[in-house]
């Protein structure tokens, strides 16, 4: 479903994008169930209130819209929609895709063969000189290096692989530069490699904003590498979310004396491959072939649709801990596409949360 948008197609576009209670998922079963971002925004209102809202559904008007193409405009950046020909292949063969980036940069570097390095924000000297070196070795195999520009493991890797391209993922705004000492760094990047986000220029990153980061991390690249992590460590998530689309996963073994190396030894553990250096990466992600974005079969509503009843007793069925959508048909006892349909109503009411992979929580 490759299009190029018109001017008005875009900032509706970004406007569903940036719905209350429209992540990802919702996103893409909105689109493919109306087809045009303006059809979609114009069904939202009756969607939340079937769910169950009461409150007005919070949509960015045009002129906010407007505003952020400006502020990104102003800043060199480019907005590059899910559906366009220059969205990164690799990031459109997950399911779904993340709806839009911002891109400053050479985005030309997003489809090249791309590797992540990730790792301890307080790494040690010898974790960060790893790190350098290996972001070096991928770099002058031709090897394109994505990290998320935090201290530690992910800057050293961005200073290794500086002058042969690398991607800087952020959690905040295409302009929200954390930690401060990387202003620097970033500026360099942008000249030299590419910085991406998900989120509006100005946005300042909070917690729930990183793991959509480490998500785009891992979605970019063929493999990821994580060099020093302690157990409750952020590059562990990435890890998992590169396991979970098909990437391949290689962790860096390390002195069980140091807790920085009990999160990879403990990867090790679970399967991933040893990395000693480059050509373990190397032969890792050697004859995997370019991503192709998956064939959708388009969503059509039900011919009629879901029932108060059903709403509720889905609701009732949910739960903290995310459960399958194929799980919730078969408890709810009701077809499919119907039980889909109150799904995305609950989310849009924000009583739902629809999550990668087919999962589903309590809003």
């Amino acid at each position: 479903m490759i299009r190029t948008l018109s001017d008005v197609q875009r900032r509706d576009w970004l406007r569903l994008a940036r719905t209350e209670n429209v992540g990802p998922v919702t996103f893409d079963q909105l689109i493919s169930r109306y087809g045009e971002p303006a059809l979609a925004l114009a069904a939202l209102p009756d969607l939340a209130r079937r769910g169950g809202r009461m409150a007005t559904l919070k949509v960015p008007s045009e002129a906010d819209a407007d505003r952020e193409l400006a502020a990104g405009a102003a800043l060199g950046a480019r907005l590059i929609c899910a559906c366009e020909p220059d969205f990164p292949q690799a990031l459109a063969a997950l399911d779904p895709p993340p709806p839009l980036l911002w891109v400053r940069g050479d985005f030309g570097l997003l489809d090249r063969r791309t590797v992540a390095i990730v790792g301890a924000r307080v790494a040690s000297a010898a974790g960060q000189r790893f790190a350098r070196g290996l972001a070096a070795e991928l770099g002058a195999a031709g090897c394109v290096v994505v990290s998320g520009l935090a201290r530690g493991i992910d800057g050293a890797a961005h200073e290794g692989s500086l002058p042969t391209g690398t991607v800087a993922v952020l959690g905040g705004g295409i302009d929200d530069v954390y930690p401060p000492e990387h202003r620097d760094l970033y500026a360099r990047i942008v000249e030299q490699g590419c910085v991406v986000s998900e989120n509006e220029p100005g946005r300042t990153a909070v917690a729930r904003d990183f793991p959509r980061r480490n998500r785009i991390i891992a979605g970019l690249s063929r493999a990821v590498v994580v060099v020093e992590a302690e157990l409750r460590s952020g590059s562990l998530i990435t890890a998992r979310l590169a396991n979970e689309q098909g990437r391949e996963v290689l962790a860096v073994p390390g002195s069980p004396l140091d807790p920085r190396a009990k999160g990879t030894n403990d990867l090790i553990r679970q399967g991933a491959a040893i990395c000693e250096g480059a050509e373990d990466v190397l032969r890792a992600i050697e004859g995997l072939g370019g991503f192709r974005e998956p064939e959708r079969t388009p969503y059509r509503p039900p011919p009629v649709d879901a029932d108060d009843a059903l709403r509720e007793r889905l609701a009732d069925l949910l739960s903290p801990t995310p459960v399958s959508r194929d799980e919730l048909v078969r408890a709810a006892g009701a077809p499919a596409p119907a039980v889909f349909a109150a799904l995305m109503e609950l989310a849009l009411a924000g009583r739902a949360e629809l999550l990668p992979g087919g999962m589903v929580a309590k809003g």
